[in-house]
């Protein structure tokens, strides 16, 4: 230690410059400057890894503030040497220095690649802005996987609402359903009794008693057919119960009428009318078979049946009045077969049809022909008719024909 102070055997620095005062303060200005600044960069330097704790590789940081600040004492030694000569300190702080910058070199070297690792700000800010964009992208996802939510929350009340009122109209339309099924259960029994009333023979009690009941199906299959298996066009129960008179006697049927809607329960009763007169007509009317014509005889001519309804009357109270006209070609009254009277046929047709849709109804012959008019209120002919009859009441006036002569109107 006492060789590295002593400086007896040595002569200051100033004499090399023979102590010019402009060189000495050049030497010594620019030593000092390089010493406050090699002072000031390490203070510097050690601030900001205070301030930013988060930085990798700290200690190559210290080892470069150390090297500087070696550097620096370096220097302020050489300002004291101009006048006192430290050469041996001098060295020694040299030799310190220079220690440390060797392993502040190999400590820079070997952390090259990783110090090249390290992102640049440009590439920072592109990987920020792709970040940026990702999260854009997916708030965008997550706005429109809520939007699908919301949606699907939606439509699943909506489905759900549209359930429960599906399952209460089913359960409406089943209890509708026996309802009518014991209407009609009632209808079959009651016309099963009143046509056995005035039949000799099974035979015919199975003919007429089998074409009531496909008049009744024929009905059905109309109301089937339609927008609403609970109504029907008049006219579409017209043709379907006339389909085999249409097919068979083509234009010698014609069926005209503007459109009226009506519920099972009344296009069951048109149906049996229309039955009715169709199998009169084709057994005793314009529609029945003729003839040959005999050898050198003209051809006969052949009858019609017209099928014609109207509505008339205010819109609160109308009414519908439907024609069957049939139109004898044979003027020769005595070869007209007569029509059968007091029968269960004519009795549904002037009695317990008018009653059952609260209407009336008249037949008459007319020359070369016969019209039956049945007329009714459309209110009768809805879905939902205020005259409401149970099977029961149904019975009732069927049964009140054969005891009391004519139907009572419904309760």
């Amino acid at each position: 230690m006492q060789a590295l102070i002593d400086y007896a055997s040595y002569m200051p620095h100033g004499y090399c410059l023979f102590w010019q005062p402009w060189l000495v303060f050049l030497f010594a200005g620019s030593d000092l400057l390089i010493f406050l600044s090699y002072s000031a960069i390490p203070f510097a330097l050690l601030l900001f890894l205070k301030r930013r704790p988060d930085v990798r590789y700290r200690g190559l940081v210290v080892l470069f503030a150390a090297f500087i600040l070696l550097c620096g004492v370096a220097h302020l030694v050489s300002i004291v040497t101009l006048w006192i000569p430290v050469y041996p300190l001098h060295g020694l702080i040299k030799l310190i220095t220079g220690i440390v910058s060797a392993i502040t070199a190999l400590v820079l070297f070997w952390l090259v690649p990783r110090l090249v690792a390290i992102p640049s700000p440009e590439q920072l800010q592109r990987a920020n802005e792709e970040l940026r964009n990702e999260i854009a992208a997916h708030q965008q996802t997550l706005a429109s996987l809520r939007e699908a939510q919301r949606t699907l929350e939606e439509k699943v009340d909506e489905r759900t609402a549209a359930l429960v009122k599906a399952n209460d109209t089913l359960a409406v339309m089943t209890r509708e359903a026996v309802h009518r099924s014991k209407n009609l259960l009632s209808l079959v029994s009651s016309i099963a009794r009143q046509t056995a009333r005035d039949m000799t023979d099974v035979e015919s009690f199975v003919e007429a008693f089998s074409g009531r009941i496909i008049a009744l199906a024929n009905a059905g299959a109309a109301l089937i057919q339609g927008a609403d298996n609970q109504v029907a066009a008049l006219d579409a129960v017209a043709r379907r119960q006339l389909e085999p008179a249409l097919l068979t006697f083509g234009d010698r049927v014609r069926i005209d009428g503007p459109q009226v809607a009506v519920g099972s329960d009344a296009a069951q009763q048109l149906a049996l009318v229309l039955h009715e007169l169709a199998t009169n007509a084709q057994k005793h009317g314009a529609l029945r078979s003729l003839p040959e014509a005999e050898p050198g005889e003209e051809p006969r001519e052949q009858g019609r049946v017209d099928i014609e309804w109207r509505v008339s009357g205010p819109a609160d109270d109308q009414m519908l009045a439907l024609e069957w006209r049939e139109t004898d070609a044979q003027k020769d009254d005595s070869a007209r077969p007569s029509r059968p009277a007091g029968g269960f046929g004519q009795v549904l047709l002037d009695s317990v049809v008018p009653a059952m849709l609260s209407g009336a109804a008249e037949r008459h012959e007319i020359d070369g022909g016969f019209v039956y008019r049945l007329t009714v209120p459309v209110s009768a002919l809805a879905p939902i008719s205020p005259v409401s009859i149970s099977p029961e009441q149904v019975d009732r006036i069927w049964s009140s024909v054969w005891l009391q002569g004519e139907p009572s109107a419904p309760a």
